[in-house]
């Protein structure tokens, strides 16, 4: 009788002993390992603005449509546009015929200068050799030798200045050139925007343009979700934070089917909001005059690469979707 009632005794110690460690193993397991329901589906969003302002005139693609880069999204009415291209192209030519003429004109002062010297240096050499026959050449005839080389010298430096104004005349005809280059380029570009398109593969989401809509320069009318964008943003509590590295490999499970994938850390937030410290009026710390004696773990985002490489043929990620990280540690 008492063999049996030590053997129950021992064998509910075993079971209790069992239990205490096997809750001991799972709450540990709860703390500290380094897993998370808390993961979610991210992606890069394209907000979708046009550059220039206009009607809409075609919208080429439907709600939650896969684009590729470089397809037309929506189309603005170019006619105005088309028009500034014209009349740039026309200020160009006007510009480039002013160039033209200014070049004319500095050869035409050049020439007129060149004429002018030659004409002063005949003057001058005149007047030194009157002066030099001073015995036979009356003193009046050498007087107005001398002033007419004075006045040819005068001519000469008009001539001159002509030149560097003709010269400064052609310096503003080639950046008015210059600036008529850069217009029509300008207009150009905005005649090309007028065609909105995809800047990356992905999927068309939130279209809010139509035919006849006015477009608003910077005003957002659709998001494109980037298609290779995709990743994980996984929520660890900080408990957790010490067994993960950059570069340990993750297993995902996604709720949406419990479909399996694999992926890699690639970063560790490094700070999160503090609700309870905010900063006051006077950039002095708000602090919160209570205190919870039972304080909860934090979260702390990290980020994880999803493995592209074998995704399933068949998988539909949308962003916001939730999943069940695990982390296995090298």
């Amino acid at each position: 009788m008492k063999t049996q009632s030590l053997l129950r005794f021992l064998i509910t110690a075993v079971v209790v002993v069992v239990a205490l460690l096997l809750g001991h193993a799972l709450w540990r397991h709860y703390l500290y390992a380094p897993w998370t329901r808390d993961g979610r589906v991210r992606a890069e969003v394209v907000r979708i603005a046009p550059d220039v302002s206009g009607l809409v005139t075609q919208v080429a693609v439907v709600d939650n449509q896969t684009v590729r880069k470089g397809d037309l999204l929506f189309t603005i009415d170019p006619d105005r546009y088309k028009y500034a291209v014209a009349q740039a192209t026309a200020n160009l030519a006007a510009a480039e015929a002013s160039s033209r003429a200014a070049g004319a004109n500095i050869n035409a002062a050049q020439a007129a200068a060149a004429a002018r010297k030659t004409e002063f240096e005949m003057r001058q050499e005149q007047a030194a050799r009157r002066q030099q026959l001073s015995d036979v050449i009356a003193k009046e005839t050498r007087t107005d030798a001398a002033s007419a080389a004075m006045a040819a010298r005068a001519g000469w430096q008009q001539a001159q200045a002509s030149g560097s104004q003709a010269s400064a005349a052609r310096e503003q005809a080639l950046a008015a050139v210059e600036q008529a280059q850069v217009a029509l380029d300008t207009a150009k570009l905005n005649l090309a925007r007028t065609e909105v398109r995809a800047p990356a593969d992905g999927y068309v989401t939130n279209l809010e343009v139509r035919v006849g809509d006015y477009a608003v320069v910077g005003s957002p009318r659709l998001a494109l979700i980037d298609s290779h964008s995709y990743y994980i943003y996984g929520y660890f509590e900080e408990t957790k934070l010490p067994q993960l590295r950059i570069g340990d490999p993750v297993d995902i499970r996604l709720m949406a089917g419990g479909v399996h994938l694999k992926g890699t850390i690639t970063g560790i937030a490094r700070g999160i909001g503090d609700r309870d410290n905010p900063t006051g009026t006077d950039l002095l710390s708000n602090v919160n005059p209570t205190f919870n004696w039972v304080r909860l773990a934090q979260r702390v985002p990290v980020r994880i690469a999803i493995d592209s490489d074998h995704l399933p043929a068949d998988l539909i990620l949308a962003a916001g979707m939730t999943a069940t990280i695990e982390v296995k540690p090298h």
